[in-house]
């Protein structure tokens, strides 16, 4: 089953407001006669590019749950986790280190696999996708916060 990612206020302002900086830096640049042309395309072309990969990320962000793993895609970065290897999920707790985050929202879940790690998701619904999980294997211990 596919959960997609639930997106709150906070990663909406956060990815509309940057998209919108790098539109008016590009605004800007083209505007200033002193800055070489060349410069103006290269700076256009990365804007461009990190403004369509914010974009990906903001509608690609989706988790999958298979009988063998949970997989998960954050725009372009992609990868699994052998169910198996779960063994407990901290239900609507917010995880603020670390790396491993694929999420686009607050209070979603941590999926805590083999002896140390972790990972934050959002799923659309934390319960809907606990009950799916749970299908696979009812084992993982469950932390409601």
């Amino acid at each position: 089953m596919i959960f997609k990612s639930r997106v709150d206020i906070a990663f909406k302002c956060l990815v509309f407001g940057l998209i919108f900086l790098m539109v008016y830096a590009i605004v800007v640049s083209w505007m200033d006669s002193s800055m070489v042309t060349a410069l103006k395309f290269w700076l256009t072309f990365l804007l461009v590019v990190l403004s369509g990969f914010m974009v990906w990320i903001y509608r690609q962000t989706s988790y999958e749950i298979t009988p063998e793993s949970l997989k998960y895609q954050f725009g372009p970065l992609v990868g699994k986790i052998k169910i198996d290897r779960i063994h407990s999920l901290e239900v609507n707790k917010t995880l603020w280190a670390g790396t491993n985050k694929p999420a686009t929202a607050l209070k979603g879940i941590i999926v805590k696999y083999n002896k140390f790690d972790e990972i934050y998701i959002s799923p659309s619904t934390n319960e809907r996708f606990v009950e799916e999980l749970l299908k696979v294997k009812p084992d993982i211990l469950v932390n409601l916060h």
